[in-house]
């Protein structure tokens, strides 16, 4: 099974979630339109319907969609 292009890290200490493209920095993300905008300019217009889509992108660590500090 290949890895997924997209991962969103765990959340970080102070909140927000790195996002990595292929291992290339995306940027931090405090939510999920700030992951769909880094998606967007990375050439994927339909990002928002890849949010949930475990053959694009891989949420490690804590919950999708949960941007808090743990």
């Amino acid at each position: 099974m290949a890895m997924a292009p997209i991962v969103v890290h765990p959340p970080l200490g102070t909140g927000g979630r790195r996002v990595t493209a292929r291992g290339k920095i995306l940027g931090l993300a405090y939510a999920d339109v700030d992951v769909i905008e880094f998606l967007r300019r990375a050439g994927l217009p339909d990002a928002e319907e890849l949010l949930d889509n475990p053959s694009w992108v891989k949420w490690r660590g804590g919950h999708a969609h949960h941007y808090e500090a743990a």
